[in-house]
């Protein structure tokens, strides 16, 4: 349920990329709760948004390297 004057996490996490910022699975469910960005970049992209995405390599809590996707507001050609 939304409620009234939230904002849906797909144009929060929009708005976070057009002020040119990177973001990451983890900082997303901090920052809006969000579990699934996969699935939110995707629904971004449906609508026509060009968002690129990288491999980056991220120190885990337990000392371990692992690999995430960092998504950025692509640029249209």
């Amino acid at each position: 349920m939304k409620l009234k004057g939230m904002q849906s996490q797909n144009a929060q996490i929009l708005q976070w990329l057009r002020d040119g910022k990177p973001i990451t699975p983890l900082l997303a469910l901090e920052l809006f709760g969000c579990f699934r960005l996969a699935a939110r970049i995707q629904e971004l992209q449906a609508a026509g948004h060009h968002i690129d995405s990288k491999l980056i390599t991220v120190t885990t809590r337990n000392g371990a390297l692992a690999r995430v996707s960092e998504y950025r507001l692509g640029k249209v050609a």
